[in-house]
């Protein structure tokens, strides 16, 4: 049964553990008319300042990054290529360490209304990337500085997939070592994953 989480999921974990453990868990927001949600298929981590890749690199400071400096759950969303990417903070106040939400499974009672917010787009290109699952949920910048736990957005424990592989992130060329780290991860199999080759593509994603 599924289960909201709290924001005792965050605490004695890393990152890196985090953006494992929220593989499979249901994304939800709740809107006016309706609510729409999807299975967490994608993530990426990113460590702050030690990590080139981070927008906290070298505990970088600026009215974007503030929210990334405050308490796990905390709903980081910045623009890019005007597209709404999704983040949520990780590490307690002062550490700006955050998870990207890189693609999501659809749930079937959501499809109709994130096919309208997507224009039309169906299938896997429904929301496999960051900007297309945002757009797809409703999301939008006006969310920057929400949490989990007391908005119209949250986690629910749901699934638990059978393989979550660790890869290279996608998109983060000359940044050194960190273009390199294995920081992205993803539930094997889904036909969800950005990216994702046909033929690797499996029916057995979810224990």
């Amino acid at each position: 049964m599924s289960a909201k989480i709290t924001s005792t999921f965050f605490e004695n974990k890393s990152t890196i553990e985090l953006a494992r453990d929220i593989i499979g868990m249901r994304l939800v927001h709740e809107l006016d008319n309706y609510t729409l949600s999807g299975y967490i298929v994608e993530t990426e981590a990113y460590l702050g300042k030690t990590d080139m890749a981070a927008h906290s690199f070298r505990n970088l400071r600026t009215n974007r990054t503030e929210v990334m400096f405050g308490l796990p759950g905390t709903i980081y969303t910045y623009q890019m290529h005007r597209q709404v990417l999704l983040n949520f903070i990780t590490m307690q106040e002062g550490i700006p360490e955050a998870v990207l939400i890189r693609a999501i499974e659809p749930t079937k009672h959501s499809l109709k209304q994130m096919e309208r917010n997507r224009l039309g787009k169906t299938g896997f290109e429904l929301t496999n990337g960051p900007g297309k699952l945002t757009q797809a949920l409703g999301l939008s910048m006006q969310d920057y500085g929400k949490t989990l736990f007391d908005s119209n957005i949250w986690l629910e424990k749901a699934k638990v997939p059978h393989i979550i592989e660790a890869t290279k992130r996608i998109g983060v060329p000359n940044k050194g070592i960190a273009t390199h780290y294995p920081l992205r991860f993803t539930a094997k199999g889904s036909p969800y994953i950005s990216a994702q080759r046909k033929n690797h593509i499996s029916d057995f994603i979810w224990e």
